[in-house]
């Protein structure tokens, strides 16, 4: 008997998301897929990955194992969900520090291909949005460490759990008379949720489109407002529509979200990235793949009919994000990144290594560092015991990343697993100061209004240091003395 030919590994973040599990349910015959989630789940044999395997994105080591014996990685992640009890960073720093991760880990396992979905850029040389800049963003950084990255950008994705599409459609069903803002009638070209899923097969399987951008959407070019119309229409809904000119972004930001119940954050990217022509320059992958789509009435029906029909819930969702919310609550850690100037010549060595020598500096004459081979203590002059303990860790750090672990201190609970790095962004241009699962050891609410606020004045500070510094003369500066 013929041996059966091997079906390729195909790692998934986010597959218990809206278009990460509809990649599984049409995939999982032809891909053996591994789904990654940043907890434990249970395979089950009707739906969903072959085998979970459990990785928090923000840790390295965690992402290189996971992605150990993948041949292609499917990388559909975005920093809404909560990792911390208090996160000091905004969203574009923390996705790219989860795109590099993936990058860097990708790159380590030997995964031969990534593939991300993204948004539409313009190309009109306008100022983009920050969540599309940080989708752009994110496509370099996935890229930057050799492993060859394939980018979708799509606009509106049209499927019943799309959190776009829910959105259009409560504001259809909850607003008899609505107020339509400019940035409701730019031109956009939705594509099925279907589509979709078969170009990310589809470009899995052909090299021949690995390592490049396309843009992509459906057939129909049409506008946010006439989408509502089509909506009401195809439920049998009577709606009025008023054209006005004076609602801004931010208002109409906070109306959506009233109305629709979605969080700000969701609606946030949706509204402000509608500033612009949502269309793609071209659907030169769908024409390589001989796909024409689906046109926006058609996918927009089915999605309205597929949103009463039950499907098998995977172990995620909803449920267990509220769990987690809970974890973390109850752990009381801390994430916090500072996107701070990498001066020219500088890399994440040479900035750690001034870090600690310009903090004493700053702080006097409270503060003292005092270091023995990788160990450095962050104490109070007058005391004996040290406040932070800090272990540089050499077989994790490179030129361009530099880590310590949180070993213990007075302001430090265990276990010790907190992290602090310095990592240069692949744009050689900035640095990432980043602390990763710091547990406090100061009460929560102490902490907060005081070690917390402390921290960030800290970083600013070293940030304009930077600014000022000249280029480094001699090359990078050892971290052990």
């Amino acid at each position: 008997m013929a041996e059966l030919a091997r079906r390729p590994v195909v790692a998934v973040t986010g597959a218990s998301g809206y278009v990460g599990r509809a990649f599984v349910e049409r995939y999982r015959d032809r891909y053996e897929i591994v789904g990654l989630s940043r907890s434990e789940r249970e395979v089950d044999p009707n739906h969903g990955p072959d085998r979970w395997r459990e990785c928090d994105l923000y840790n390295l080591r965690q992402v290189e194992e996971a992605l150990e014996g993948c041949d292609a990685a499917v990388y559909l992640v975005h920093s809404m969900s909560p990792s911390a009890r208090l996160t000091q960073a905004n969203f574009a720093d923390l996705d790219l520090i989860l795109a590099d991760n993936f990058s860097r880990g990708a790159a380590k396992a030997g995964v031969e291909h990534i593939l991300y979905v993204g948004g539409l850029v313009p190309e009109d040389g306008s100022e983009v949005s920050d969540h599309l800049a940080s989708r752009k963003e994110v496509e370099a950084a996935l890229a930057f460490h050799g492993v060859p990255a394939t980018t979708l950008r799509a606009g509106l994705v049209v499927g019943s759990k799309g959190s776009s599409f829910q959105m259009l459609r409560r504001l259809v069903s909850r607003l008899p008379v609505m107020l339509c803002p400019a940035w409701t009638r730019t031109p956009t070209n939705p594509i099925a949720l279907e589509d979709l899923i078969s170009l990310l097969g589809a470009c899995i399987d052909d090299p021949e489109v690995h390592g490049k951008t396309w843009d992509i959407g459906g057939p129909t070019n049409t506008t946010y407002v006439q989408m509502i119309a089509d909506v009401a229409r195809l439920q049998g809904l009577r709606r009025v529509l008023i054209p006005v000119r004076w609602f801004s972004p931010g208002l109409s930001r906070l109306w959506v979200s009233l109305i629709t119940g979605f969080p700000r954050a969701l609606v946030s990217p949706l509204v402000y990235s509608l500033k612009h022509r949502m269309v793609p320059k071209d659907r030169a992958l769908q024409a390589h793949f001989g796909m024409e789509g689906i046109v926006w009435q058609d996918a927009a029906r089915a999605a309205l009919a597929e949103s009463d029909v039950k499907a098998p819930k995977l172990p995620g969702t909803r449920a267990l994000r509220r769990v987690a919310k809970q974890d973390y609550r109850a752990e009381s850690t801390v994430r916090s990144v500072q996107r701070l100037p990498l001066p020219h010549g500088a890399d994440a060595s040479w900035v750690a290594t001034e870090y600690l020598r310009w903090l004493p500096d700053f702080m006097r004459p409270l503060l003292s560092t005092q270091r023995e081979d990788d160990r450095v203590d962050i104490k109070f002059r007058f005391m004996r015991r040290p406040l932070l303990t800090l272990c540089f860790v050499p077989d994790r750090s490179t030129e361009d990343r530099a880590l310590f672990r949180v070993e213990g201190g007075l302001l430090a609970a265990g276990p010790a697993r907190g992290r602090l790095e310095f990592r240069v962004a692949p744009n050689g241009e900035e640095l990432l100061a980043a602390i990763h699962e710091f547990v406090p050891r100061l009460p929560w609410y102490l902490y907060v209004v005081t070690q917390a606020l402390a921290h960030l004045f800290v970083m600013r500070r070293f940030a304009a240091h930077l600014r000022r510094m000249e280029p480094p003369a001699k090359g990078p500066l050892p971290l052990a003395p």
